[in-house]
Formats: structure tokens, sequence, C-alpha cells
């Protein structure tokens, strides 16, 4: 069985996080979502509650399977034998760090990466820049899946 995992916060999933988990999940038998535990971040919504909206969202796909995880996705990979990580890389600015890491995962574990350019219509978006301009009123709503705007929305107190 062919499995990968997508690691990430997700705090919320946009758009562009879906993206390369559908496409992800075209590729593989199993894709792991590995929502990671930072404690040292507070989070706009909490670990469980993403992992929830991230199944509600990625139901349909039928292979996706939703955890957390602390420490290190090398671990997360070799506990569950998850011999591929995949991410979507927007921009030149994300290649360099991504080498990085995936360079130090395949040193520790011998974990291999994938890299999966975003859709263009994502390139620019993140999570955070989804939370702030939100949270001055912008619309973000073509930016997530419409239970996670929903959920945005109801925390940040916005109509």
């Amino acid at each position: 069985m062919r499995r990968a995992v997508c690691p990430g916060s997700f705090d919320p999933i946009t758009n562009g996080h879906l993206d390369i988990i559908q496409r992800a999940s075209k590729l593989y038998d199993v894709v792991h979502v590995a929502v990671m535990i930072n404690q040292s971040k507070k989070g706009l919504f909490t670990v469980d509650e993403r992992i929830e909206l991230i199944r509600d969202v990625t139901a349909d796909f039928g292979n996706v399977e939703v955890e957390s995880f602390h420490g290190l996705l090398v671990d997360f990979c070799k506990q569950r034998e998850i011999p591929a990580i995949v991410k979507g890389l927007r921009a030149v600015s994300d290649f360099d760090y991504e080498l990085q890491m995936a360079q130090m995962n395949n040193g520790l574990s011998g974990v291999e990466t994938l890299f999966v350019p975003t859709n263009p219509t994502y390139s620019f978006l993140s999570s955070s820049l989804v939370k702030e301009v939100a949270t001055w009123g912008g619309d973000v709503s073509h930016l997530l899946p419409p239970p996670v705007h929903t959920a945005l929305m109801e925390r940040l107190g916005k109509p």
C-alpha cells in the first residue's frame, strides 16, 4: 500500500492545503494529514477542532486519515511506515526552507519528500494571511472550504 503524509498546522486549512491533499490522494492509497501540535504557539482553533474540520472537508476523498502529532515528523512516519512526505511549494522562498527540511528528514530516517507546485490560484495563500484579512473584515470565503469559512467567521465573531 502506497502511503504518504501531508503535515502542517492547518490553522485553519485553506483551499491551497486542500488542493495539495487532494492531489496527493490521487497518487497514494492512503494520505495521512498530520496536524502539528506546537505547544509554544496559540492557535486560533484547537488541534481537535482542526482535525474535525479537515476530516469534514476531505471526507469525499475516501483515503485520507487525519491525526495530530508532536515531535519529529520522521518519527510519525516511522511509527506508521510512511515512506513519503508531500509538501506544496508556493514560491522559491518556500523551497530554501523545505529543501533543508527534506534533506534533514531523509538523513534521519530515509523518508523522501516530494514537492508539489501549488496551483497558481493559491500561490499567495497562507493560513496566517487568511486569518489577518478575515480579522479586519476582508472577504476570504473564496480561500477556504465553506465549513472552514463558517467556523472562522464564528470564531472571529463576524456575521
